[in-house]
């Protein structure tokens, strides 16, 4: 370490009087000599009940020999995750989105309280992802995030599949097209072992769009959690912050308005989760950086589809490494000239320097060139009108619909639409409405996969849309518009829809319309009795007082 470099830690442990609290750490093994180091937090996402984030604890090892081999101190510390995948469809998933939150308090209120010099986060699921980014940008320690990476796919009847097929057959086999022996077989088969759900869903987009943000070094993330080059990418992590320490290289100086571009960009071409709308929105007020909604509209409609990716595609997370990764996938945007390619990274190098160290698979059918795009632009878009006056969004990416009209079909929770998908109540035509699942009504935004699934697996994929002011998981396809804003319990046009009124998906026009005139929308809202919150105290009351519209990205701060 440089001799001149001023230490955070020195306030904690520097001097006569700091004596306790260096006897203190010398009763949980720490020598004079760590003392003496720059103090790097380990801040592990690891919990046992899921498998995206179960191997973090062999990853969190790693990363220390890392910061030790380079000269620094790791001290490991846990923070809580929610799994989207096991909570889906019950009350339990409302807490999914609010753990981002208490994910990226808890890590900057450590961090904080015990004056760390720089952080190495490690992520995997979902809202682990864009949590410890958000408590490494207010934090603006050096920092490095790594994902723990993909899960790899499971086999069945010969083929590779996702926990997106399951969640699918269940509607075939609510429909009677799957048999219990088949859907106890996929369920078997389907999670091979640790880490996240293998498409380009939630926790696979937040990863690439973090690369890209720079935050996370490029080409690392998309390494699978069980190939045996994540173990050393767990060590090179561990001296590359050691590195940023040395070189007093700090989030405001990675995350800009330019790599959040470059971010957005990789989501767009890649065919990524919605719910990145929410997450960069979030960083990017956690920087201070002026993003909105529209920004991501402008952006994809210059930036083609290229991943054939799940789940409206053939490919997962572990087929786009194989076949060059996300290096890759940030060449082609520097050839198409979309990508910011002189943002800075965590490597030190620019995002356009990793991107020419690309290296394509012959033959690989996962990324098309830029000559032949799966679509001219990117994979999802924001609607606006009488529907979603501050906006909605829709994945586009698996699916070719650009108008829909049909009549409503109204719930106001998803266990109701749910069981109306499953009792064959929802007809080829029908627009599913799903209201009072925003970031206040539900409290907690909670994703649809449950019910979209279910839709899919009932063959009404390409006949029956839907909207809701909740979310949409990544593993989520076909006309689904989320984040529908104002939500309902907050006076949004979506709770003066009534049963058979007319709505309108115009995607070309970028418009969400109910056929009710602006007069009539405001009669009906003056009429709404509005739901008993359905907490009252506790962690989901206080998040319901304090968050913010989706469109704001579902913020607290």
């Amino acid at each position: 370490m440089p001799k001149d470099l001023i230490l955070k830690s020195h306030d904690l442990l520097v001097g006569p009087s700091r004596a306790p609290a260096r006897a203190m750490l010398k009763a949980v093994g720490f020598t004079d000599d760590d003392l003496s180091k720059p103090l790097v937090g380990v801040a592990n996402t690891w919990i046992e009940v899921m498998p995206c984030n179960y191997h973090l604890r062999r990853l969190s090892e790693r990363v220390k020999a890392g910061i030790r081999a380079a000269g620094g101190t790791p001290i490991e510390y846990n923070t809580i995750a929610v799994s989207d995948g096991i909570s889906m469809g019950t009350e339990g998933m409302k807490a999914s989105l609010i753990s981002r939150e208490v994910i990226a308090d808890s890590i900057e209120l450590v961090a904080r309280g015990h004056l760390f010099d720089a952080v190495v986060a490690l992520s995997g699921c979902d809202k682990t992802i864009p949590g410890t980014v958000m408590a490494l940008a207010r934090l603006n320690l050096p920092s490095v995030m790594l994902y723990g990476g993909s899960i790899m796919p499971g086999k069945f009847q010969g083929h590779d599949v996702t926990i997106q097929d399951v969640f699918e057959a269940v509607g075939k086999h609510a429909s009677g097209h799957m048999t219990n022996a088949e859907l106890k077989d996929l369920e078997d088969h389907a999670c091979p072992g640790p880490g996240a759900c293998g498409g380009q869903f939630t926790a696979n987009t937040m990863a690439i769009a973090f690369e890209f943000l720079g935050i996370s070094p490029m080409g690392r993330n998309g390494v699978p959690a069980m190939d045996q080059h994540k173990d050393d990418v767990a060590f090179e992590c561990g001296k590359m912050v050691m590195e940023l320490i040395k070189q007093n290289v700090r989030p405001k100086q990675i995350i800009t308005r330019k790599s959040l571009e470059n971010a957005i960009a990789a989501v767009a071409t890649t065919g990524g989760s919605t719910n990145a709308v929410l997450h960069l929105l979030a960083v990017a007020r956690e920087m201070g950086i002026k993003l909105n909604i529209d920004d991501f509209d402008k952006i994809n409609r210059k930036v083609p589809l290229l991943a054939d990716l799940k789940p409206g595609g053939r490919f997962t997370a572990a087929d786009l490494y194989a076949a060059g990764g996300t290096t890759l996938v940030a060449k082609r945007l520097l050839d198409a000239g979309i990508l910011h390619g002189n943002q800075p990274t965590v490597t030190g190098l620019t995002i356009g320097e990793e991107a020419t160290k690309a290296i394509e698979t012959r033959d690989q059918q996962v990324l098309r060139s830029l000559s032949s795009p799966i679509k001219p632009t990117g994979g999802m878009v924001i609607l606006k009108g009488n529907l979603a006056p501050e906006g909605c969004v829709v994945k586009v990416a698996g699916h070719s619909m650009m108008k829909f009209q049909g009549p409503a079909r109204v719930y106001n929770r998803e266990e109701d639409a749910f069981a109306a998908v499953k009792a064959g109540q929802i007809k080829a035509g029908d627009v599913v409405v799903i209201r009072y699942e925003g970031p206040s009504g539900g409290p907690g935004m909670r994703e649809m996969l449950g019910v979209t699934a279910a839709i899919v697996g009932a063959g009404l994929g390409d006949s029956v849309a839907l909207l809701t002011d909740g979310r949409f998981s990544g593993a989520t396809h076909g006309l689904m518009a989320g984040h529908v804003a104002p939500e309902a319990v907050r006076g949004g046009p979506i709770a003066a829809i009534r049963n058979g009124d007319r709505i309108t998906f115009d995607i070309a026009k970028r418009r969400l319309d109910v056929n009710l005139t602006q007069k009539e929308i405001s009669a009906r809202l003056k009429k709404v009795k509005q739901p008993v919150p359905r907490y009252t105290s506790g962690v989901m009351a206080k998040y319901a007082r304090h968050v913010s519209s989706a469109s704001e990205g579902a913020v607290t701060s």
